[in-house]
């Protein structure tokens, strides 16, 4: 009995350590991070939780602190918002904004980029500054306040008689006032406007002294104080994107337009446009540049002191998700506006023609060494088990 009982302990010693380094294994570095993409809204074409009509091609995808998501419809010429389950908000009663067209169309604009607008400035009637600000393709920019006008966005900037496609737009503040910086793809600049959309010049040119010829802004966004640029090719005309495999460039410039660095060049970007930080819970990529690519639909992660490449967002099965017509990143808010956590994206799919906004989740599983491990010390107490039996 006595050499059964110390048998039986040194069992359940063995047991209890394989426990014990499988679960250390597990709470370090023995999980695998995948990204479970959840469909929150479409036009319909793509299966989703909820359908909006309106969604058509968005682009832009912005908030204020906890209001729910705007999303900029290129295909239909509005703004919808949604919450963070993709319902059309306020649920019941969806506010759907209309853009201004350009003077003297007759067409619906075409919105590309929006920004939410905290400050007193940017007034769209006296009294009233724009609460969210949106670019078009054709060169224009309005902005809303419900107190101006509950439905429609008010025309504020219109620089389509000079061919001007602004295809993004930022706002910060670089110390002499609050800016409005737009990527205009055709002419290949940053388009800058004070706080009245005057257009102004800063003591930089947002150039880039070493960028290949055919290259133009496709997005520009304020992140952490800093403008990132997105470069794509454009083809003959200058206004369209040439997507391939490294067709692309991220550039940093300041709030007054000098040229910080070259953060990204070509590698796997494909017309790069939707950017974002990743907060510190957000599994492999916590604390990275995420940038996803309009040409192939997939969104990268590079370190965002080095620009070097870390990996490329996959689903379960370990293959890269691809989203047709990717556009616009962004992480929730904790509001009406998702989670923090959680990446929400929008993309045109089917070729532009339709539309689709979603999430993508960092999921969490157990390597196979750490699985391995589990099983060793549950073998090794159901042998107990059977030995005190």
């Amino acid at each position: 009995m006595k050499t059964k009982s110390k048998s039986k302990g040194k069992l359940l010693i063995c047991a209890a350590l394989v426990m014990l380094l499988a679960g250390f294994t597990f709470s370090t570095a023995g999980a695998v991070t995948y990204y479970q993409q959840i469909n929150l809204a479409s036009d319909g074409f793509v299966p989703a939780a909820n359908t909006d009509p309106n969604l058509i091609n968005p682009w832009g995808i912005s908030y204020a602190p906890t209001s729910p998501f705007w999303v900029s419809d290129n295909g239909t010429g509005v703004s919808t918002l949604y919450n963070g389950s993709g319902q059309p908000f306020p649920v019941g009663s969806p506010l759907v904004v209309t853009l201004a067209p350009a003077i003297g169309s007759s067409s619906p604009s075409r919105p590309t980029g929006q920004v939410f607008n905290g400050t007193s400035d940017f007034q769209v009637t006296p009294g009233n500054p724009a609460r969210f600000l949106f670019a078009t393709e054709d060169g224009t920019i309005s902005g809303w306040n419900p107190a101006a006008a509950s439905t429609t966005a008010i025309l504020k900037v219109d620089n389509s008689g000079t061919g001007a496609a602004y295809t993004g737009l930022a706002i910060g503040n670089n110390g002499a006032g609050d800016f409005l910086y737009a990527s205009n793809f055709h002419a290949g600049t940053i388009d800058v406007f004070d706080s009245s959309f005057s257009p102004v010049s800063l003591s930089g040119s947002f150039v880039d002294p070493t960028l290949p010829a055919g290259y133009a802004p496709f997005n520009v966004q304020n992140l952490g104080g800093s403008l990132f640029v997105t470069y794509a090719l454009q083809d003959a005309s200058a206004t369209d994107v040439v997507p391939g495999l490294g067709n692309g460039y991220v550039d940093i410039f300041d709030l007054n337009g000098v040229f910080q660095s070259r953060l990204i060049s070509d590698g796997v970007l494909n017309s790069p446009w939707g950017l974002a930080l990743a907060p510190a819970n957000f599994g492999e990529f916590s604390n990275d540049l995420l940038v996803g690519n309009f040409g192939d639909g997939r969104i990268n992660a590079f370190d965002l002191v080095n620009g070097s490449y870390l990996g490329t967002l996959q689903d379960n099965m370990g293959d890269p998700i691809a989203i047709d017509g990717l556009r616009g990143l962004i992480f929730g808010n904790g509001g009406n506006g998702g989670d923090p956590t959680v990446l929400y994206f929008t993309a045109g799919s089917g070729g532009e023609m339709h539309g689709l906004f979603g999430s993508l989740a960092p999921v969490s599983t157990p390597e196979p060494a750490t699985m391995l491990l589990l099983g060793l010390g549950l073998m090794g107490l159901a042998g107990i088990r059977r030995f005190r039996n």
